[in-house]
């Protein structure tokens, strides 16, 4: 796993696999956001399994798939109550975690968005699916 800390509360990684979920439980992630679509690659893990995962280990579990073509998604007010959860820290993982951390942003409010940006710029990833505001 290769997990980036984005805030104390919120951290970002490429895909992830179910049996990996007992280790984020134990490093004290309380919530985990799945971003991916079912089957957006052949042999990924799906929805279902991940969210058998995070129950057998004390997680909630949020599946928020996006892509290019539907990004940011449905509910970002949703997606940003599971980002700031009163339960503990968050983990959203994609295929890479750029969607994750455009997701996290999109759901940054106006006045913490030129900070966040920099956040995530500095730690080398593409914003262009958030764009600007």
């Amino acid at each position: 796993m290769n997990i980036v800390k984005i805030t104390p509360d919120v951290a970002v990684s490429e895909q992830i696999v179910p049996e990996d979920v007992a280790a984020l439980a134990a490093a004290g992630y309380k919530v985990l956001i799945n971003n991916r679509p079912d089957g957006e690659a052949p042999g990924q893990p799906t929805s279902a399994e991940f969210a058998a995962a995070a129950a057998q280990h004390g997680m909630n579990y949020l599946y928020y798939p996006v892509n290019g073509m539907n990004f940011p998604g449905p509910d970002l007010e949703q997606l940003a109550g599971a980002f700031a959860s009163a339960r503990g820290p968050a983990l959203a993982f994609c295929r890479s975690g750029t969607r994750s951390i455009n997701l996290w942003l999109a759901t940054r409010p106006e006045a913490e968005w030129p900070e966040a940006v920099r956040l995530a710029r500095s730690l080398g990833y593409d914003l262009s699916m958030v764009g600007q505001r």
